[in-house]
């Protein structure tokens, strides 16, 4: 094997050192509830402007519906980018153990992983904990997928 070559063993080699590049992972934590925050605001709103087409009556089911739209919206800005457009507004995207951006099926994967979590409250606990206390930031998804949330590389 070359040097610098991944065994599906090893998944997170390729990615960044918590301990020797730091940066990639220093406030990941918080951006990732503001970056919440935001695709939430947005999601809501997609959820307004839908309401019309549904002659009001998903006043109803309002909170199915945000749980719909809201999937589907993750699924979709992170599988394009990487990231929600929340998370590009915090300078945070996600990658997968090899390094590589997120294609669909992790995406879906991981958006999967969330509402879970979501509806499950003691997941999501552990899911924050982990974030705060494990080296690379990880969340319980983030874990069980071998995906990191990093900050993105300044272009220059």
């Amino acid at each position: 094997m070359t040097k610098g070559t991944l065994t599906p063993m090893y998944p997170s080699w390729t990615l960044p050192d918590p301990d020797t590049q730091p940066d990639f992972y220093s406030d990941t934590p918080v951006k990732r509830l503001i970056a919440w925050l935001v695709d939430t605001v947005l999601i809501a709103l997609i959820c307004v402007l839908i309401l019309p087409f549904t002659a009001f009556t998903g006043l109803f089911f309002f909170p199915f519906l945000m749980l719909v739209v809201g999937f589907f919206y993750r699924w979709f800005t992170i599988a394009s980018r990487s990231s929600t457009w929340g998370m590009r507004l915090m300078a945070v995207e996600f990658r997968r153990g090899d390094g590589q951006l997120f294609d669909a099926g992790t995406a879906f994967l991981h958006t999967l992983g969330l509402t879970i979590s979501f509806a499950l409250p003691v997941l999501q606990l552990i899911s924050v904990a982990m974030m705060l206390f494990s080296p690379r930031r990880q969340g319980l998804t983030d874990h069980m997928l071998g995906t990191v949330a990093v900050n993105r590389r300044a272009v220059s």
